[in-house]
């Protein structure tokens, strides 16, 4: 009996860098078309996502009855961003959050009335929450997994109050939840709250409450203490995965100078968004790597005996250097956020990193959008041979 393979989407957190993964997901709609595939045709059977991934995964989950009308539903949004659909960029917003916040940690001790009411973050996301509103259908999304369009949706984020990393999912079907050191999975009913706490940024935005198993907990950046990104989508029943990172997967280490000088707080803060995002999904590949590798000289009886599968992937990472492509635009920033961020380092190459996670402004996320573009249709071979031939294909007679 022939097994049918599901493919699994995953896509990693980044803040603004998550510009990429539309651009991916365009060339993957463009070289499939170019094999046969219908347009509305969805390839993907699981999607998760994390952070601002989890945002992309899900506009895409909302409309896989038409997999390339969601891809240009989120290019027309990437396309055209301004920061101000994020966060408040204005001189009142700054003030009442960045810099109220910077003076806490200053002198916070000498002003009473904050130790009740202290600032939440460096940055006010409550633009987002329109921008989630107009861009999601989530009875769309609803209607999907009823029809069989689509499988699963996970969305991860990480509680500050349990101190666990948490997968949510919603499937139609009965899927057992899974419990694994320091993270799980709850099935539930996927909201504009789940991606606000997915891609809630620590520090930069504010925590986000939901209500988990009868508890409220308070979550935040489900890129933190993230052990094992490609996990939900095997856990769900993929075969195959299609993961797409927000760095460089291969980073050539940086020759330190002979005399550094001291870093910057936006050099530090970059240092560790890069762990956040980007190391554990380096490290889960790895491990998934060496899994295949290892099954490879097994014998078809041995494989059957033990619960490892093969897990076939396809891995599309951005080529270029994405700080260097962020301190390029950062001009481009609203002055209120410039000043701010400037302030803290992040005006140079060295603390570039931190503006590249924060810079939702259309030249940026247009530069971002034409590499993840490039990327893929370099590797457009690979593309087709990982997803094959079109499902609804027709198979050609043999000639008599």
């Amino acid at each position: 009996m022939e097994i049918k393979h599901k493919t699994g989407l995953i896509l990693t957190g980044g803040g603004a860098r998550a510009a990429y993964q539309v651009g991916v997901m365009d060339a993957v709609a463009s070289i499939l078309r170019e094999h046969g595939w219908a347009p509305e045709q969805n390839p993907f059977a699981i999607i998760c996502g994390t952070s601002a991934g989890a945002i992309n995964a899900t506009a895409l989950a909302c409309r896989v009855e038409n997999f390339g009308q969601g891809v240009q539903k989120l290019m027309d949004v990437w396309e055209h961003f301004t920061v101000e659909q994020v966060y408040r960029a204005d001189s009142l917003g700054v003030l009442r959050s960045g810099a109220r916040w910077l003076s806490l940690l200053s002198f916070g001790w000498l002003l009473r009335k904050w130790h009740a009411h202290p600032p939440n973050s460096l940055l006010d996301n409550t633009p987002l929450i329109t921008l989630l509103h107009r861009l999601l259908d989530l009875e769309r999304l609803d209607a999907a997994l009823v029809n069989g369009s689509l499988e699963a949706l996970a969305i991860t984020a990480s509680s500050y109050s349990g101190g666990q990393h948490i997968t949510f999912y919603q499937s139609a079907i009965e899927i057992q939840g899974w419990t694994r050191s320091q993270r799980r999975a709850v099935r539930d009913q996927i909201n504009v709250g789940h991606l606000l706490a997915s891609s809630a940024i620590p520090f930069i935005f504010p925590a986000i409450p939901i209500y988990c198993d009868g508890r409220r907990e308070y979550f935040g950046d489900g890129s933190m203490r993230q052990l094992a990104p490609i996990s939900p989508a095997i856990h769900l029943g993929a075969s195959k995965v299609l993961v797409v990172g927000a760095g460089r997967r291969q980073e050539a280490p940086t020759d330190a100078p002979v005399f550094a000088r001291y870093p910057s707080l936006a050099q530090i803060a970059s240092h560790a968004l890069s762990s956040i995002f980007l190391d554990g999904l380096a490290v889960d590949i790895e491990r998934l790597e060496r899994i295949n590798h290892t099954l490879s000289f097994l014998t078809e009886e041995q494989r059957q005996r033990t619960p490892l599968k093969p897990v076939e992937m396809l891995i599309i990472s951005p080529s270029e250097q994405i700080d260097d492509i962020a301190t390029k635009h950062f001009g481009s920033l609203p002055v209120p956020i410039r000043t701010l961020l400037g302030g803290l380092g992040a005006k140079d190459a060295r603390g570039g990193g931190l503006a590249s996670y924060l810079l939702f402004e259309s030249g940026y996320t247009r530069e971002l959008i034409r590499m993840g573009q490039k990327d893929t249709l370099a590797r457009r071979d690979e593309v087709a041979a990982f997803f094959g031939p079109s499902p609804g294909a027709q198979q050609k007679p043999a000639n008599l």
